[in-house]
């Protein structure tokens, strides 16, 4: 039986591997094609631009090919395309782009994360570069979900509070994050709260609960015994499709229907077994959710509480049933820590020091602020009634948003630059199973065991940090459209930069500190380099010259010698000319540059035989300076 199971597991990963299907997009596309692309979603407003999935049909002389796989389609904002929604389809000749990482070290796998949702191209259309045919193709199904979405969008933004509170309002109820403030996001992220914004089994169950209070006021009879599961189960799913069907909130639908039938029958299953066959099923679906973070959060965080919880409740009795109730929240939110924070860690690289305190106040204020909005919904057809609710909901989600802020804003409430590798993660979860076993069974060969993986833990981490202390490294990122360069030395780092991202931490955030973190460099031993221009500098034994300023060059008698020469800002030199100065080992073209210099750039080291590296085109140039 396993065997068999474990064969048919290998022929779903092989199927959903679309990559390699012979109808995927990569193995049809080519350059110069006709294709029409159908948006498989309303468009979603970005600053500059229109966002959106959409499915993919080649023209060919024998007729349309319909392609497994989906791409991402961006357009010049137009108030043209304002009209443009779920189901218009347009077609075009220009050519598809392949997503690509930005090639920074260490930096999320975009690509990877598109693969897996089955997407493999994107595009970019200006005005013109597409026709919008007469024709759409929608599903009844879908179109109901996105016009419901829509609907209870119009109603929130309507009778809440414009800002922070209606962005928060909306992930909150249906798990749409594009009017959520960046800072805002941080800051839930920051205070280990964040699973409050990202629909979860929390939601979930709030809304079970509400639903089965509502069907057993109902009077009981054996007709209704019948479709009461029905109705709860179709209420669940409805709602999980409405809020976008992440993996975690499938998770939670699929745990939630077996319990509904298993009560049918009158039967109350294991937890395990209803986390597992949750599992099973959806990896079943799609295997490639097992790679998703917030499935693998999803399902740590309930095993956890499932194993942890009562324990640690157990460590104390309360006699007082407020105090007790406290003390039960905050067993739940320790054990859910557990076996998520490893995690958290090896992907995140931080730790929330407050959350406990975080957790009690805004897991309960949250779920007033859910059920609040429900009502707001409800009520919506009585204006005065719904404005009232709505403001009051208003006031709750201030007053959260007010205590996130504050508690990330107090000494030390993150414990950031925190890097594990795979080998250390999976030491951790060594160390978690082996201590619990041996509190739970007394037993010395447990504690023993555990002794040795935390030896061989720290021997890893001693290991890695004296490898920082003697390193020199030259690192020219690629950030679109800025000048990233940084010149390391042990744990110490000099940024190169321009001013416009050295005041945009949000780039830096999303672009250099994770490698930053990965050399284990620190933040604030940094001498900031801006304004110079044409600058020499000496890492190690090489000679590194940073040309980003247009200048004309006499030939000397001889020639200088540099090892590397990064061309950065768009300065207007040509490689002859600088050629016959400088006898380089590498040159380098950084990503502040223009595309039609750096190809012209290209063009010339491969006439005079030079090496070369376009951080755009093969992504972060990384040179060990030892």
């Amino acid at each position: 039986m396993n065997i068999m199971i474990f064969s048919i597991g290998l022929l779903l990963l092989s199927y959903n591997n679309y990559s390699n299907h012979k109808r995927s997009l990569t193995q049809i596309y080519k350059k110069g094609s006709v294709i029409i692309a159908k948006l498989e979603e309303p468009l979603t407003e970005k600053s500059k631009t229109f966002k959106a999935e959409a499915s993919v049909q080649i023209v060919t002389g024998n007729g349309l090919i319909t392609a497994k796989t989906h791409i991402l389609v961006y357009m010049q904002k137009d108030s043209a395309l304002y009209h443009l929604t779920y189901g218009a389809k347009i077609i075009f000749r220009k050519s598809l782009q392949p997503i690509r990482n930005s090639g920074n070290p260490d930096a999320f796998d975009y690509q990877r994360y598109c693969i897996f949702q089955h997407i493999d191209y994107q595009i970019y259309f200006q005005k013109n570069e597409f026709i919008i045919l007469p024709a759409t193709e929608e599903n009844i199904f879908k179109t109901y979900l996105f016009l419901s979405r829509r609907k209870l969008l119009t109603i929130l933004q309507t009778f809440l509070k414009p800002g922070k509170e209606t962005g928060l309002a909306e992930a909150l109820l249906i798990g749409y994050k594009d009017d959520l403030d960046k800072n805002l996001i941080q800051s839930y992220t920051q205070t280990g709260v964040v699973h409050i914004i990202a629909i979860s089994g929390l939601h979930l169950a709030l809304i079970y609960g509400i639903i089965e209070f509502c069907l057993n006021l109902i009077k009981d009879g054996k007709k209704f015994r019948r479709t009461k599961p029905l109705v709860l189960i179709s209420s669940l799913w409805l709602f999980s499709f409405l809020s976008g069907a992440s993996p975690s909130v499938l998770r939670s639908a699929v745990m939630f229907s077996f319990i509904v039938i298993g009560k049918q029958f009158s039967k109350s299953s294991s937890i395990y077994n209803s986390l597992a066959a949750s599992a099973f099923v959806l990896l079943c679906y799609n295997p490639f959710w097992l790679w998703d973070v917030g499935f693998q959060l999803s399902y740590g965080a309930v095993l956890s509480i499932v194993i942890f919880m009562q324990p640690i409740y157990n460590w104390f009795f309360i006699q007082n049933k407020i105090l007790d109730l406290i003390w039960k929240s905050t067993s739940v939110t320790i054990a859910a820590q557990i076996l998520t924070f490893p995690v958290s860690i090896y992907y995140f690289h931080q730790f929330p020091n407050y959350f406990l305190i975080t957790n009690l106040l805004a897991v309960p204020l949250s779920s007033l602020v859910l059920l609040g909005e429900l009502l707001v919904c409800v009520l919506s057809f009585i204006p005065v009634i719904a404005s009232i609710t709505g403001a009051i909901v208003s006031w709750l989600i201030f007053i959260l948003n007010s205590f996130i802020e504050h508690m990330q804003s107090l000494p030390f409430s993150i414990w950031d630059h925190l890097y594990v590798n795979l080998v250390q993660l999976i030491s951790i979860y060594a160390i978690i199973i082996f201590i619990n076993s041996w509190m739970i069974k007394k037993k010395k060969s447990f504690l023993f065991a555990t002794l040795l993986i935390l030896i061989f833990f720290v021997s890893i981490r001693t290991f890695h940090f004296i490898k920082a202390y003697k390193q020199k490294i030259l690192l020219v990122y690629n950030v679109p459209q800025h000048q990233a360069i940084d010149l390391i030395e042990g744990r110490n780092y000099r940024f190169i930069c321009d001013s416009s991202l050295f005041e945009n931490n949000f780039l830096q955030n999303l672009y250099l500190q994770p490698v930053r973190i990965s050399y284990r460099i620190f933040a604030e031993r940094r001498s900031n380099y801006r304004e110079e221009s044409n600058v020499i500098f000496q890492l190690g034994s090489k000679k590194i010259i940073v040309m980003d300023q247009s200048v004309v060059f006499i030939p000397p008698a001889s020639k200088v010698l540099a090892d590397i020469i990064i061309i950065s800002k768009n300065p207007s030199i040509t490689i002859h000319n600088l050629q016959e100065v400088f006898n380089c080992r590498q040159w380098i073209f950084d990503s502040s540059n223009s595309s039609g210099k750096i190809n012209k750039w290209k063009k010339e080291c491969e006439q005079l035989g030079l090496p070369y590296h376009a951080v755009v085109d093969k992504g972060a140039f990384v040179m060990n300076m030892d």
